[in-house]
């Protein structure tokens, strides 16, 4: 049975994850971080106002589905605590994740980071990987809900980072009506190529993905980042 902590337990993912983890055989909700919720509970677990207070549980996985202003120093607290870490929330950037993978291999212990959990949003960044090969020119424009802080999202900042370019190439929209979306246009003379992700409204996506770096992470020392990397 892996041991669950996980922060941002009431959010628009947590919540659900919280329940899948909960039903699932092999995975147990030990420990859960909420603080506008601190003191409640899901089912047996009392949920923390603290990442501090919940790592005082024994586990041996932390999920972080928080925040941009958050999810950095709650990893760090989690590896200092020797856990592995499975990596939901966007805003960090390279250099975090350089520190991030440094901090990992000196404990001995593994980080999955993925911008975007759903298998179509994997599927976007393979093929786009793939159509870089050929067409060296090309544009990322990343869209989401006008309430989001950070921009660009973690998925285009993984799009870029696979594409080994920088966020000068990613165009960030913020817009009413939308959840979370990804375009890739790809150019070259007389011809044109553009490929497009949209999430819908509804979090099961990126249950079944968030689930199985729950059960893999502990086979990994360091930072491994994208969904295609523990595939």
């Amino acid at each position: 049975m892996i041991r669950v902590c996980l922060a941002g337990a009431t959010g628009w993912v947590g919540r659900p994850l919280a329940e899948a983890i909960q039903t699932s055989g092999d995975l147990a909700l030990v420990s859960a971080v909420a603080r506008r919720a601190a003191g409640e509970r899901i089912n047996e677990v009392a949920i923390s106002g603290s990442v501090e207070e919940a790592l005082r549980v024994p586990s041996d996985v932390f999920v972080d589905y928080t925040s941009a202003a958050a999810v950095k120093s709650n990893v760090m607290l989690a590896i200092e605590a020797g856990r592995h870490v499975v990596v939901g929330s966007s805003g960090l950037t390279n250099d975090d994740f350089a520190e991030i993978d440094a901090a990992a291999r000196a404990k001995k212990v593994g980080v999955v980071a993925v911008g975007n959990f759903a298998i179509t949003a994997a599927l976007l960044q393979r093929f786009a990987v793939e159509a870089a090969k050929y067409i060296e020119d090309f544009e990322i424009i990343d869209i989401a809900y006008k309430e989001k802080i950070d921009a660009p999202s973690g998925t285009a900042r993984e799009l870029a980072w696979r594409l080994g370019t920088d966020p000068s190439k990613v165009h960030s929209l913020r817009l009413p009506g939308y959840t979370i979306g990804l375009e890739v246009r790809f150019g070259k003379e007389d011809e044109r190529l553009t490929l497009h992700y949209d999430g819908g409204p509804g979090a099961k996506p990126y249950i079944s993905g968030t689930l199985l770096a729950i059960r893999r992470v502990g086979g990994v020392v360091g930072l491994v980042r994208g969904l295609d990397g523990i595939l």
